[in-house]
């Protein structure tokens, strides 16, 4: 486990972090996880993916939220909002003790900080170039939403999701190794420093 390469990516949303970690991937010649791990998370849990889905892109502290959706305990006295998260966690830290990966999202540099050659980056840009992105790129889906509307739904999911599962504040540069701006630098620039940095640094 101690000789695995494990690099996270966080990201806003039309920052071009998902491709970035792609790319990264097939660089390093090493598995690329994204929606990959909600797939596994449901099989070994028993949960249905959309209740991953609704997870990932819906959780929060809110009483109300919790009673509406999930109902207030599940097992063992546990929210089900919890339940899948430690689900998701579990999952995220087989694949790092299994061998070398990049993972996107999920508050995977919370889940396996206490990992040795573990890489930590978040994605950002502008707002001008991540609409720019959002509408230039089919990887996104604005559901009827204009690219705003989609932008800041999505940045407030993500940072709500991170921020009471981790207690940190999503994007904050003090928790990464590197905060880069893939709108100035481009994905294959951004890759570049991130690969520069891991090669500077792994053990």
């Amino acid at each position: 486990m101690a000789n695995n390469l494990i690099i996270t990516i966080g990201r806003q949303y039309g920052s071009g972090g998902r491709e970035i970690g792609r790319k990264l991937a097939l660089r390093l010649g090493i598995p690329f996880y994204d929606r990959e791990l909600i797939s596994r998370a449901a099989k070994k849990s028993g949960f249905s993916e959309d209740l991953f889905e609704q997870l990932d892109k819906r959780a929060t502290n809110s009483l109300l939220y919790s009673l509406t959706m999930f109902g207030s305990t599940g097992l063992n006295g546990m929210s089900l909002t919890d339940q899948l998260f430690l689900a998701q966690a579990n999952i995220i830290r087989e694949i790092a003790d299994s061998g070398s990966a990049v993972l996107v999202g999920r508050c995977a540099d919370h889940v396996l900080r206490e990992y040795e050659n573990r890489f930590d980056f978040f994605i950002t840009g502008s707002v001008d170039d991540r609409l720019q992105r959002i509408q230039t790129h089919d990887d996104y889906e604005l559901s009827g939403k204009s690219p705003r509307a989609a932008l800041e739904k999505m940045d407030k999911q993500r940072s709500t999701y991170y921020n009471y599962y981790t207690g940190k504040v999503w994007g904050k540069s003090d928790h990464y190794d590197l905060c880069i701006n893939a709108g100035r630098l481009g994905v294959e620039n951004s890759i570049e420093v991130i690969l520069a940095y891991v090669n500077a640094l792994k053990k």
